[in-house]
């Protein structure tokens, strides 16, 4: 009987550019998730509709 915590199975090591790769992909979906957060963090958490448009709305002159 093999002890360990994998029974004797080896578990394969990535190699350079599958490890780049994923480091760039996972930043690049943080990054615009934050991104996202900051242009509709209100929206998406419910603390504003859409349809409140604020400071940057239109003039009430017509």
């Amino acid at each position: 009987m093999v002890s360990g915590p994998f029974r004797g199975y080896v578990v394969p090591k990535a190699g350079l550019g599958y490890r780049i790769l994923s480091k760039g992909l996972g930043a690049s979906m943080w990054f615009w998730m934050m991104y996202r957060i900051k242009e509709d963090g209100p929206v998406a958490f419910g603390l504003r509709h859409p349809w409140d448009h604020g400071e940057h709305g239109h003039d009430d002159k017509h």
